[in-house]
This record gives structure tokens, C-alpha cells and sequence, in this order.
């Protein structure tokens, strides 16, 4: 088992958080062309390529869920508008 921490930026005030995540890891053969991995790791600015790719897949997953938000654009009913939002106090 392996714990990672997240970085969540709040945008509205740019205060950084983070929270620790459980992970289980698993062994995986993947054959990738060296170039992209080479580059990959470069542009990551990762140490290790398991560390680049695990960070390349969570970005695109988390890319794929904001999309299927997106896709639903107009098909959800909401009570409170976003200025509502913007100033509920907690």
C-alpha cells in the first residue's frame, strides 16, 4: 500500500490543499515508444517513469470525467445559481 498526497489549488482564493490518498499499486507491462516516454518524462518533470505515467493516466481519466460533466451541459436542474454558491457561508 502506498500513500499520496494530492495537491487541490483553490481557485477563488489560491490557497493550496493537500489530502493523502490510499493507493494500490500493480504491476504492469505497457509497451510505449521511447520518444513519447523520453519526452513524457521530461515534460513531467518526474524523477522515474512509473511516476510520469501514473501522473500522465490520472490527468487524462480526470480530463475524461470533467468532458462527461461538460456533456451534460443543460440536463441538470440546480436550486441555487452559482452567485448563490459563490457566497453559501459553511
Amino acid at each position: 500500500m502506498l500513500l499520496v498526497a494530492h495537491k487541490i489549488i483553490d481557485i477563488s482564493t489560491y490557497k493550496k490543499y493537500y489530502y493523502v490518498q490510499e493507493a494500490t499499486l500493480m504491476r504492469s507491462t505497457v509497451t510505449i515508444d521511447k520518444k513519447i516516454l523520453d519526452e513524457l518524462v521530461e515534460e513531467s518533470g518526474h524523477k522515474n517513469k512509473a511516476t510520469a505515467v501514473r501522473e500522465a493516466v490520472a490527468v487524462y481519466l480526470r480530463q475524461k470525467k470533467v468532458e462527461k460533466i461538460k456533456s451534460m451541459k443543460g440536463k441538470l436542474k440546480f436550486d441555487k445559481t452559482s452567485e448563490d454558491l459563490r457566497h453559501y457561508e459553511r
